[in-house]
């Protein structure tokens, strides 16, 4: 039968599971307490790093619906839960990974789909999401301006060619009729 402390730590883990945007599982074998802690601060303020036993933690992921991720805990697992930015996650553990070998990124889930260690990778390598929809606006704003001078070049040649034809009337112009003699032929 399950302790009480097994069961509260299966039902936090879940809680854990269902409220992140992502979960990253990796190995850290071989760090040290305080590489830990460097490890925490590096991901930012919506990421909690957290050594997990596997059991349990595989019991909790199945319970929250996620079932992809079994075969990642294997050896020695902490699992970074992920509320905010997905990518910001990813490149603070790409870039501590960099620096500490001993940090093994296994793979894990952001927003519902399954990623390889490669795959997250990957997406360490993409801008922030503020970044990308701050692009996404500039383009936006670009293309409406572009299509506000598209849709003002008419009026404009029209505005030129009433002002040509006027000039070209007060200055006694050859080939256009005077008012009088366009009225008489009409």
């Amino acid at each position: 039968m399950a302790s009480a402390d097994k069961v509260a730590a299966v039902e936090e883990i879940k809680d854990k599971f269902q409220n992140s945007n992502a979960a990253v599982v990796t190995a850290y074998t071989g760090l040290t307490v305080a590489q830990l802690k460097e490890l925490r601060r590096s991901l930012g303020e919506n990421a909690q790093y957290r050594v997990v036993k596997n059991t349990l933690t595989k019991i909790a992921a199945n319970d929250a619906g996620i079932s992809e991720l079994d075969d990642l805990f294997t050896g020695s697992s902490a699992v970074a839960f992920v509320t905010g930015d997905p990518v910001e996650a990813a490149k603070g553990l790409r870039d501590f990974a960099k620096e500490n070998p001993a940090l093994v990124i296994k793979g894990g889930i952001v927003d519902g789909a399954k990623y390889d260690a490669d795959e997250l990778k990957k997406l360490a390598d993409l801008e922030s999401r503020e970044v990308l929809l701050a692009k996404l606006a500039g383009g936006m704003k670009a293309s409406m301006a572009k299509a506000a001078a598209t849709f003002q070049a008419p009026l404009t040649k029209f505005v030129r060619t009433a002002d040509a034809l006027r000039d070209q009337r007060e200055q006694g112009g050859a080939g256009t009729p005077a008012p009088a003699e366009a009225e008489s032929a009409e």
